[in-house]
């Protein structure tokens, strides 16, 4: 069971003889939302093809503008194959964005290490809003995943549990890729472009990879899910019962 639609109703932790089936099925739908919004192994691999591309056109010849042109192509093929099957593009999109300004800065400084810079300031910028989020009681997992669990905001006020859970797993992002920027800063100072790019390429998954079970670890053990969208569905019932009633009257 992997549907986000099924109802989480069993809280990991509920009481002695609660149905272990159902505990399976939140679990499930945890799962099954994270790999929506973060684009499952598809979605990984579109973000790890274009650098790698790169980074093995450059090693090869050391030409910045093959390698720049390669990337972008790929980029862009990647979202054609997406519109042609009509996936959702927007992990797709988001690459050739971040391809784009990469190729731009790169051309623009004419240092191909410069590739990578814009995706550094951007993972940098990442996990500070994280971090910033968290501490400010709005966590930016929570917003980025309330609307996939369809309870949109609800967990801000009505579900302290979750909250909680939410901001453990924007403080476990945030740290994350800050250590992940640790890394790769010095390496841009000190390190030569080919070097930079297989580090940086070799850093793509794994720290998400650890971001993405610590935020399922997080919410496994969370209260289930407030369906804002199934409350809002029941008052609109409930309200043209009612008015049915009054015009029978």
């Amino acid at each position: 069971m992997t549907s986000i639609d099924k109802p989480a109703t069993t809280h990991p932790h509920a009481p002695e003889g609660a149905d272990p089936q159902t505990d399976a099925d939140a679990k499930a739908v945890t799962e099954a939302a994270l790999f929506e919004a973060f684009g499952g192994v598809r979605g990984m691999v579109e973000t790890v093809v274009p650098g790698l591309l790169f980074v093995t056109i450059y090693t090869i010849n050391k030409d910045l503008h093959a390698a720049a042109i390669a990337a972008v192509a790929v980029s862009l093929l990647l979202v054609a194959v997406r519109l042609i099957r009509r996936d959702t593009v927007k992990h797709a999109f988001s690459g050739v964005f971040g391809v784009a300004f990469g190729v731009v800065f790169a051309m623009m400084t004419g240092e191909a290490k410069d590739f990578y810079l814009p995706g550094m300031v951007y993972t940098l910028g990442l996990a500070v809003a994280y971090i910033a989020t968290s501490v400010a009681g709005v966590p930016l997992i929570g917003l980025i995943l309330g609307p996939v669990f369809k309870e949109n905001l609800s967990w801000r006020t009505r579900n302290p549990g979750r909250k909680s859970a939410y901001t453990k797993a924007s403080y476990a992002w945030g740290f994350i890729l800050l250590a992940k920027c640790a890394i790769l800063f010095p390496l841009y100072w000190w390190a030569d472009t080919e070097q930079l790019g297989w580090v940086l390429v070799s850093l793509k998954i794994p720290p998400f990879l650890l971001a993405v079970y610590l935020t399922w670890l997080f919410l496994a053990k969370a209260p289930a899910p407030i369906d804002v969208f199934a409350e809002m569905e029941a008052a609109e019932e409930a309200e043209k019962a009612e008015r049915a009633a009054r015009e029978q009257q």
